[in-house]
């Protein structure tokens, strides 16, 4: 079906996009356990992790002047090592996808429970909520492109407002009080006669590092739907940089004022929303607690567009049915939306919305994809690429240098990753006990057995 330019995502709503992609629910809930790790080096290990993240998101844009296929990651490892490496990685990254919109939701669903009063723990309440915003998404998406653009625009716009807010009214405070806190003095902070940050170690500091790199995790589904996109080539390489920058400063300058305002609130709060934590005044929480769902359901709508493309892109290439290549009138991909919210809603239903499970999964795959792409960009560079790819100005820094560096900062963390407590039933004391045999079976599907599945029906279609 032929689209209108118009339609098309341009430069700023691809930063947009990529803006709302990566900043999701971390910021909001998660600085007070970096703090908690990292203490007054807390602001360093955001910065590292944007590096990183920076670093990362040059290699997906590299890729991304060589193939403007969407699919992102499937689409890079298959034109790079074959067909057969880009159905595993393909069905991985649409997996991946799949469970992180589900993650997403469960965390929309429980915060707002959490701020109505509700108990977020009970599981009907969850199942009713996730529903309901399934539901949501789907009217929104059944509209088109142009109002899931404008709805996700409009929550982009609405995050940054509540994260700047967060920073203007931190620095007014601190000019109109004169409450300050040296950042120093964070790690001397002490609850029930206990110091709330340990003594900094490398284990303790990488682990840090990794907390605040999930934060700008995101980027890399970005260019899942280039074909949507305008001049995907030129804005993508552009975009996604551009976003890294802006989200780190906001972050940075979010963390800075939470820590000089009220650390000990912010590394304490028993608050859905740890951020919101930091301020006493009620109007100005409850500002901060709506912009924090806008973000959360901003996310959702991102990975509604994300996630089908990817399972679209994968039929489109011959390597799953062609029904799957179906859209509307408006440009919608009807039936590889509904498989993914299944998808979204079937697997956190089944391992009882415990996110840490999930978030694993996601996690661990996303991984696979941030070697497997830099590697992919240097194969297009030496022009040892399987399938015909687009001319494009190679240079040394971006195609070689940077995915080299990229795959080098990958193994550091995964290497130094804390695989045990992750893998682990941790008891109140933080000592691993036992095996979380959800989490080991939710790889075990993920990895091996999806790919099998999908592969079985892939032989069957073409027979």
């Amino acid at each position: 079906m032929s689209e209108k330019a118009g339609d098309k995502l341009g430069f700023w709503s691809i930063v947009l996009l990529a803006i709302n992609a990566i900043i999701g629910s971390g910021i909001f809930l998660t600085p007070g356990s970096v703090v908690q790790q990292a203490g007054s080096k807390a602001l360093v290990v955001y910065l590292i992790a944007a590096i990183f993240a920076a670093i990362l998101a040059i290699s997906f844009a590299a890729a991304s002047k060589y193939v403007t296929k969407s699919g992102a990651a499937y689409a890079y490892s298959k034109a790079a090592f074959g067909k057969k490496i880009g159905f595993y990685m393909g069905v991985l990254r649409y997996f991946s996808a799949s469970v992180a919109w589900g993650v997403m939701a469960v965390g929309v669903i429980k915060s707002t429970i959490s701020i109505f009063g509700g108990n977020p723990n009970k599981a009907i309440n969850v199942t009713i909520g996730f529903l309901i915003l399934m539901a949501i998404i789907t009217v929104i998406n059944l509209f088109g492109q142009k109002v899931v653009k404008y709805v996700m625009n409009l929550a982009t716009i609405g995050k940054l407002a509540a994260l700047v807010l967060i920073i203007i009214a931190g620095v007014v405070l601190l000019i109109t009080t004169g409450a300050s806190s040296n950042l120093g003095q964070v790690d001397q902070l002490t609850q029930n006669g206990q110091k709330i940050v340990p003594t900094l170690t490398t284990t303790t500091f990488v682990m840090a590092i990794v907390s605040a790199f999930y934060a700008f995790t995101g980027f890399e589904s970005v260019a899942s739907g280039s074909e949507d996109m305008k001049n995907p080539e030129k804005n993508l390489p552009r975009a996604i940089p551009l976003a890294i920058l802006i989200i780190a400063v906001v972050y940075i300058g979010v963390v800075a004022v939470a820590m000089v305002l009220n650390p000990r609130a912010l590394m304490t709060t028993k608050q859905v929303v740890a951020i919101a934590a930091i301020f006493n005044n009620e109007i100005l929480r409850d500002v901060i607690l709506v912009g924090a769902l806008v973000s959360m359901f901003g996310i959702n709508v991102a990975s509604s567009f994300n996630a089908p493309r990817i399972l679209e892109a994968m039929a489109r290439e011959g390597q799953m049915s062609q029904a799957l290549t179906k859209r509307t009138k408006n440009n919608f991909p009807i039936r590889t939306f509904f498989i993914s919210v299944g998808l979204a809603i079937l697997i956190p239903m089944a391992f009882e919305y415990n996110m840490v499970n999930l978030i694993t999964l996601s996690a661990m795959v996303r991984f696979l994809g941030f070697i497997v792409v830099p590697l992919a960009v240097i194969q297009f560079y030496r022009g040892k690429a399987k399938e015909d790819i687009l001319k494009a100005n190679k240079s040394v820094m971006t195609d070689v240098i940077v995915p080299i560096l990229s795959v080098v900062i990958v193994i550091f963390l995964l290497v130094e990753y804390n695989w045990k407590a992750q893998f682990g039933v941790v008891n109140a004391a933080g000592q691993v006990v036992g095996v979380n045999w959800y989490a080991v079976a939710m790889m075990i599907f993920g990895f091996v057995l999806l790919p099998l599945i999908m592969a079985w029906i892939s032989k069957r279609e073409r027979k």
